[in-house]
């Protein structure tokens, strides 16, 4: 907590449109919002590649953003990091009622349908199961996070044929588009097929967005050494039958 005081009071100074520093103390909420974005994927990628020291270091800059967004805040007698702090605290306990009070829940799936409902009753101004979805987030983890609030409720299949079968079902969908060559019907097609795929990587406790990630990493390593096979020659002017020979190669190593 000392720590924490002596970030808080640094960003305070930084702040000083006197003595601070004249890029710091020129930031609006907006102006950060870009840096901000980018230090939570730079958190995310530590996470995903496992690198405990960049992870240690980026939750630091991460940190840093909350705060000096309170910062603002508290200048413009909005709130003040204590009160960030005191509302996240009370949320936690207010929807873990199975940890601190007398509720029974049974396993994880029931902890997540009761933290929507205690959710749901507190947004009251929210018209749906559904709302609370930032529509900025990446489109996969929104699709995820929908269906996950829809299920919340019961409105999910209870295994996994009948969503393979709806897979089968949007893929065929998007097969008749393509044959009709309508352009407005195959790109609702393909979203409805992409929005089924999410579900089936849901039912079976996958992140869709890390697949994804994982798949063009992979494609990235093998594109690299067909490129590699054209240190001396034109990549450009390799026939799509050799190109493919090399990326086979890759793919066996």
């Amino acid at each position: 907590m000392k720590k924490f005081q002596e970030l808080v009071d640094i960003i305070a100074a930084l702040r000083d449109p006197d003595t601070g520093c004249p890029w710091d103390a020129a930031q609006t909420p907006e102006s950060l919002v870009p840096n901000f974005i980018e230090e939570l994927y730079e958190v995310v990628e530590a996470i995903e590649e496992q690198d405990y020291e960049a992870l240690c270091e980026e939750l630091g800059d991460l940190m840093l953003h909350v705060v000096f967004q309170a910062r603002i805040a508290q200048e413009n007698k909005a709130f003040e990091i204590q009160d960030v702090l005191k509302a996240i605290v009370d949320k936690l306990v207010r929807r873990h009622p199975h940890v601190f009070s007398d509720l029974s829940v049974d396993d994880a799936e029931g902890v997540k349908m009761n933290w929507e409902r205690i959710k749901k009753e507190e947004k009251t101004e929210r018209k749906s199961i559904l709302d609370g979805v930032p529509k900025s987030m990446p489109a996969l983890i929104q699709a995820h996070r929908t269906q996950e609030k829809a299920a919340s409720v019961g409105f999910d299949w209870p295994d996994l044929p009948p969503v393979l079968a709806k897979i089968d079902e949007e893929h065929q969908e998007l097969k008749d588009a393509l044959k009709a060559d309508d352009a407005e019907a195959i790109k609702e097609e393909l979203g409805d097929l992409l929005f089924s795929i999410v579900n089936l990587s849901r039912k079976l406790n996958i992140d869709a967005e890390a697949a994804l990630k994982d798949a063009t990493r992979k494609f990235y390593r093998r594109f690299r050494h067909v490129e590699e096979q054209y240190n001396k020659t034109d990549i450009h002017e390799a026939s799509l039958e050799e190109l493919d020979s090399h990326w086979e190669t890759a793919k066996n190593q």
